[in-house]
């Protein structure tokens, strides 16, 4: 999920530090993803499907193999 959520972030131009101050999302949340420490939980990935303007499914894309 993090990588397409990087995908878009630098397709839009927009940093984590931007996002997450535009959504609520603490930058702590986006680095826990990007390690492995934490999966993102369905109302995080519709808040970010929201903002970048994608469906919720562009995130899920891969989660099902898990």
């Amino acid at each position: 999920m993090y990588e397409q959520y990087q995908k878009l972030a630098q397709e839009r131009g927009v940093t984590s530090y931007k996002v997450a101050a535009d959504t609520g999302i603490p930058r702590s949340t986006f680095s826990d993803w990007k390690s492995g420490r934490s999966e993102p939980k369905i109302d995080k990935i519709a808040i970010l499907a929201r903002y970048f303007g994608v469906p919720i499914e562009f995130f899920l894309k891969g989660r099902e193999a898990k």
